[in-house]
């Protein structure tokens, strides 16, 4: 398997070439490709919306939330990118000071934690490294980490960027969850696109041949709370078909709509039903 890991300023060259780039995330979140190219979020977002809710989302880069620093937090540390994760000594933002450092730590491009919170991550990364599979699979030197791929897939540029990318040929995912049960992962594998994701992962590092197909990528889930639960699952091959339907629902959508300079709105809906849970009850 080849491996391209390429400087920022390449990524920056007037015609990118596909491969793996060691690149900020901020630039990749900028997305380098010129004329654009389509992300895993991006794809799940046309599909689970609609193209005008993806093209404003698009034309209009979200803020950061705040609910959103615990988990990039912890992930930053168990892959052992953390430099950027700053603990301050405050219990809340409630105060002027609390926000002035907390603001001026996210314009330095870092990641601001409450006090408490740092305890927390630190806590977290204990129970993953002292779980067996988990700690395995992102064992510090066995692969790189933060790494983003671009390849062109019949005329549509596509990119990813990877959690863990394994020296044996594997991809790895790492996530925080509110609840790791069985039951709790099915619904939020469907509710955040997880099968898409997975797909469109294994569809970038097949293609630029970075992974051993054989190989599924694994999701590395963590619960917020203590103690900590860890679980290592991947999509069964249901959940992958539908992943990868998915998906080239979202590619020929976005290529149609690119090619026209439309981005519709819900289709029509000139009558509602309830939902089926509701009709069976009543049947």
């Amino acid at each position: 398997m080849t491996t391209h890991v390429a400087e920022p300023a390449e990524v920056e060259a007037e015609e990118v070439q596909p491969g793996l780039y060691d690149i900020p995330a901020e630039l990749y979140h900028q997305d380098p490709i010129p004329g654009g190219s389509l992300s895993s979020t991006g794809a799940r977002k046309l599909v689970k919306d609609c193209p005008a809710k993806f093209k404003y989302w698009l034309d209009n880069p979200e803020p950061p939330k705040r609910h959103l620093d615990f988990g990039t937090a912890a992930h930053s540390i168990v892959l052992e990118e953390g430099e950027n994760i700053v603990v301050t000594e405050f219990d809340d933002w409630r105060t002027k000071a609390a926000r002035e450092q907390r603001d001026a730590i996210r314009a330095d491009g870092g990641v601001p934690l409450l006090f408490h919170e740092g305890e927390q991550v630190t806590a977290m990364v204990e129970a993953l490294r002292a779980h067996p599979e988990a700690a395995e699979l992102l064992e510090p030197g066995t692969g790189v980490a933060e790494q983003s791929a671009f390849w062109n897939d019949n005329g549509i540029w596509r990119r990813s960027r990877f959690d863990w990318l394994r020296n044996d040929g594997q991809l790895v995912d790492y996530k925080t969850a509110r609840s790791c049960r069985r039951e709790d992962l099915e619904k939020a594998f469907w509710e955040h696109g997880y099968p898409q994701q997975q797909d469109w992962y294994e569809a970038g590092g097949i293609t630029l041949d970075l992974i051993d197909p054989e190989r599924p990528m694994q999701f590395v889930l963590q619960e917020k709370d203590p103690p900590y639960l860890v679980v290592v699952t991947t999509c069964d091959p249901m959940a992958r078909d539908i992943g990868r339907h998915l998906n080239t629902v979202a590619l020929n959508t976005y290529a149609i709509c690119r090619e026209n300079g439309e981005w519709p709105g819900y289709l029509p809906n000139p009558m509602t039903a309830l939902p089926a849970w509701v009709e069976r009850q009543y049947a």
